[in-house]
């Protein structure tokens, strides 16, 4: 049994069933996550050919107007791959030629399937990026504004898991606002990795027409061309590597959030609360209310680790240019990407909702937790260190020792007495504006393409 010859590599000859399916693999399904973005960079090259004289303009105008028709169904979902299209590209290609006829056959002139797809992903991670970015800012200023609502609620601090020394809810929540905002720093980085148009390197060495190259960039909103060829195929893989390792990287300051929470909402810490819409019951306890949104929430930060490291070992020890394995890491880029943008939505109502349970967290403030500030105390009186540590320590052993709580306070940058939180809120407006900025360079873009 053989498939419809309508892939655009064929020539005719004779596929078994088994081995199509094989190849394809979930391409047909995975690729509509990339179709709008197809239609997009088809567009730009489309334009391009017409500036370019390599195309009538009348074929450019009735290709932009087709991929315009194409992306708006893909949006709603309604531009199907069959099987045996192979893949988003072909479907596209045969639309446009069932509709339009000579024209639609003219839209592969210059290109590869190559350039093609790493173009759509270099779209689609672009646009996943700054989306991803603007709800994890929104999470960091849902911690800025725990902190400073909390800013002096007494909370105990922890080293191994033992009380170590006093702290405060605002302090607990300045921490996440601060590795988030650092997140949103590392992101202008990767960001600036796809902000290099690729199409015009065909198959990893150019194509021998006078094409614009910088022009497509342009119409598609990239600052520059990645010029070359080579390095452009050598480039799958490392880019998506680079985004699912910010996400997971991102994960990793929230799963320690996470991890908090689990455990200072339980009975035994009790110091936070969570509302009912976050938890679940036990199916043979009556009694139990389970942190199953924040123990999910947890194990997907696990699990963007390990996709970032599935796409860095099916790119990895590979040669120069393409190869077939790299088709493997559409399905996990696509998933890795719609789980970070599930995980970070869910949690931005989380924060506000929170209970804080103050008379509690307080309670397990005890006198204890004071030890080093006595000690710096006594150091203010005139002792050495070593001195009023070990007089401390002694106290502590005798039972004679009662700090004084008011003595002292971090007041240095960053301290429970200095959260530096409009430093901080001022720090992640320019971060979002940063974000937005670009986000506004891209539906210009689209904007400008579509029109006529």
């Amino acid at each position: 049994m053989r498939p419809e010859a309508t892939t655009l590599w064929a020539k005719d000859l004779p596929l078994d069933a088994a081995i199509h399916r094989f190849t394809v693999g979930e391409d047909p399904d995975t690729d509509l996550s990339l179709l709008a973005w197809d239609a997009l960079g088809s567009a730009a090259h489309a334009k391009m050919l017409a500036a370019q004289g390599l195309i009538p303009e009348a074929d450019a105008v009735s290709l932009v107007r087709g991929l315009r028709r194409i992306a708006n169904l893909a949006r709603q979902g309604a531009f199907p791959i069959p099987p045996h299209m192979e893949d988003g590209h072909t479907a596209i290609e045969a639309d446009l030629t069932r509709n339009l006829g000579p024209a639609g056959a003219r839209i592969h002139l210059g290109r590869s399937r190559n350039d093609q797809v790493i173009l759509a992903l270099r779209l689609y991670l672009r646009n996943a990026l700054v989306t991803l970015g603007l709800r994890v800012a929104d999470l960091a200023e849902g911690f800025l504004t725990f902190a400073r609502a909390h800013q002096d609620t007494p909370l105990p601090g922890y080293t191994h898991l033992r009380r170590a020394m006093p702290s405060t809810f605002g302090l607990w929540g300045a921490a996440f606002a601060e590795g988030l905002l650092e997140e949103l720093e590392a992101l202008q980085g990767v960001y600036g990795r796809l902000d290099r148009c690729p199409l015009g390197s065909a198959a990893g060495f150019g194509v021998p027409l006078p094409i614009d190259r910088e022009l497509t960039a342009s119409l598609l909103g990239f600052s520059k061309v990645q010029r070359s060829p080579i390095d452009v195929q050598n480039s799958r893989g490392r880019h998506e590597t680079a985004v699912l390792q910010w996400a997971a990287s991102t994960g990793g300051v929230l799963e320690k959030f996470l991890w908090d929470v689990s455990l200072f909402s339980t009975e035994e810490f009790g110091f936070l609360k969570l509302p009912d819409a976050f938890t679940t019951g036990s199916s043979i306890m009556p009694q139990k209310k389970n942190p199953d949104v924040v123990e999910l929430a947890r194990g997907r930060c696990r699990e963007l680790r390990g996709t970032a490291a599935l796409i860095d070992q099916i790119a990895a020890g590979l040669p120069s240019s393409y190869h077939r394995d790299l088709q493997l890491l559409k399905r996990p880029l696509v998933h890795g990407l719609r789980s970070a943008d599930d995980l970070f939505a869910v949690l931005k109502p989380l924060l506000p909702a929170l209970q804080v349970q103050a008379e509690a967290a307080a309670a397990a403030s005890s006198d204890d937790l004071y030890a080093a500030h006595q000690a710096y105390v006594f150091v203010q009186e005139g002792l050495p260190f070593r001195e009023a540590y070990r007089k401390v320590a002694q106290q502590l052993q005798d039972g004679t020792f009662a700090p004084d709580r008011a003595a002292l306070t971090a007041t240095h940058l960053g301290g429970a007495g200095n959260l530096a939180l409009d430093d901080l809120a001022a720090e992640l407006a320019a971060a979002r504006g940063w974000i937005e900025a670009k986000q506004q360079i891209h539906a210009r873009a689209e904007e400008s393409l579509w029109a006529h």
